[in-house]
Order: structure tokens, then sequence, then C-alpha cells
């Protein structure tokens, strides 16, 4: 189940923030609604990744550090990957 919801997660991360929105997993992670709202709107792979590691871990530190960054190139390269696409005439 957990690997299903892995490989749902990085193609439609926003529904899994809804579900996981649902299910009250973001609230333990988040003191606040705005965190979640705008990671929905700007980066949901890394409030998905941040979420995990904070119910899981605790705090981010060590290797932890490294999935959330991972997680911002992620969602930065999705952002930004129809640019390189563009052919110059």
């Amino acid at each position: 189940m957990g690997c299903l919801l892995g490989c749902l997660g990085l193609a439609f991360p926003r529904l899994v923030l809804v579900v996981l929105w649902l299910a009250d997993y973001l609230d333990t992670a988040y003191e606040s609604v705005a965190w979640p709202l705008l990671g929905f709107v700007f980066l949901p792979l890394t409030t998905i990744t941040y979420a995990w590691i904070i119910n899981s871990h605790g705090e981010v530190s060590g290797l932890y550090t490294v999935g959330v960054t991972l997680a911002v190139l992620a969602d930065l390269g999705v952002l930004g990957g129809s640019r390189g696409s563009v052919s110059r005439a």
C-alpha cells in the first residue's frame, strides 16, 4: 500500500495531498493550514516529503535533509521543465 501511495505521489502529488489532508496526516506535521496550502500550489512533492519525515522521524536532519532537497529539486524541475523543450528558430 505504501509503494502504491508513493507511485501515486509522483504521478498525482496534489491528489495525494488532498487524501493526506482528509486523513489528518498533514495536521500532525504542520501547525497551521497555510503551509500545506502553499505547498499544494507551489511545491507538492516537498510538502508530502516534509510531512512524511516529520511524522516518521520527528525532525529534518541528516539524510532526511537530502530527501527534502531532492523533493525541492523535483518540484522545481517539474515547474521549469517546459522551458528546455522550446525550439529556437
